[in-house]
């Protein structure tokens, strides 16, 4: 076991991964449109300052500013030729980064590859093939080892096809891969996975990953929910991620904003060890401010029994309404037919 990222896990109860790269990054200038990856040449300092504000906060794992690091994502900044030279820099910043926190600190920092959707459609509902994506997340993947990432991490997922690509793709590397799954359409991923198909679907997978769970969603207590329901399939051994969303979305100024409090995280990750999840952080919204909420709610906190739907209502605030179907009555303590308050728009994955 000489990869840092599974030494690590193996030796600790969690592991906390960062908080999120677009909402951080808009605050430090970055206007909507503008592509985060070209930061990466642009303005490294910055994307440094995040990593670092992350570390800092406590976080084991960070993730490279390269979400949308594939030749189909960065065609829509006509840099679909510059795949490798992007996601390698990500790496490579990241790198920097967490090798100057084991100098100067002790401490064993993870770099991710963060590695997101194509935004294609995969047949038969669109013309991308599995090989072609597969090929695309190799390109992108390759270029991420070669910048010196411990682990790939796909996130926010949605279909079985671009998990398939994405899973043959990054397996070219022979590094560790984890997997998340956003599930914000009604306690499903948009193309209609439950938690429970997603599980069952990662032990088909070849290589399985060594970890997988839900990022971004609708909020926190919808995300807790999805948690218990991944759990609750899971087989022994299985590693359980929980990157949820810093509260609901809301526009204020021209931004979006959410309104989740440094409190309500800590709560919230409290509830997800409970309920079985062994890596835990924040997505769309989350500051450093946050994360370190997090880090000083978990550390020494002995997890207990699996929480309740409503138990998860109580600690957390209601779920969005046209979830609590779907997540609340498939769970013990959940009630069809509550009556719960509607959330704000979705944002970009991550962010």
């Amino acid at each position: 076991m000489s990869n840092r990222f599974l030494q690590l896990l193996s030796s600790r109860p969690f592991l906390m991964v960062d908080g999120a790269t677009g909402t951080n990054l808009f605050a430090a200038g970055l206007m909507t449109g503008d592509a985060p990856e070209m930061w990466n040449f642009e303005h490294p300092e910055r994307i440094e300052a995040l990593h670092q504000s992350f570390v800092d906060a406590g976080a084991d794992v960070f993730l490279t500013n390269s979400f949308g690091g594939t030749r189909y994502r960065l065609k829509l900044h006509n840099a679909q030729d510059r795949v490798r030279e992007m996601n390698r820099e990500a790496a490579r910043i990241g790198r920097r980064i967490a090798d100057r926190a084991m100098k100067e600190k002790g401490r064993d920092i993870i770099v991710g590859g963060s590695i997101g959707p194509t935004g294609e459609l995969y047949e038969p509902l669109g013309p991308l093939t599995i090989d072609d994506g597969a090929d695309a997340f190799a390109e992108q993947a390759r270029a991420l080892a070669e910048g010196g990432v411990d682990v790939l991490w796909i996130e926010t997922m949605s279909s079985k096809e671009e998990v398939t690509a994405a899973v043959k793709g990054a397996a070219v590397t022979g590094l560790p891969i984890v997997t998340t799954c956003s599930f914000d359409t009604n306690g499903r991923t948009m193309m209609g996975l439950t938690p429970a198909d997603f599980v069952a679907f990662v032990h088909e997978l070849d290589p399985k990953p060594v970890a997988y769970g839900a990022n971004c969603g609708v909020g926190a207590p919808d995300l807790a929910v999805t948690i218990t329901q991944l759990k609750a399939a899971a087989q022994p051994g299985d590693v359980i991620v929980a990157k949820g969303n810093c509260g609901i979305p809301y526009y204020e100024e021209g931004h979006i904003r959410y309104n989740g409090t440094p409190e309500l995280m800590a709560e919230y990750a409290k509830v997800v060890r409970d309920a079985g999840a062994r890596i835990v952080g924040g997505c769309c919204g989350t500051s450093p401010d946050h994360l370190r909420a997090i880090r000083d709610s978990l550390d020494h906190y002995e997890p207990g029994g699996m929480p309740s739907v409503d138990g998860i209502v109580t600690r957390l605030g209601q779920l969005t309404s046209k979830a609590a179907a779907t997540l609340g009555s498939e769970q013990p303590g959940g009630r069809r037919g509550r009556r719960q308050r509607a959330n704000g728009a979705d944002t970009h994955p991550n962010f």
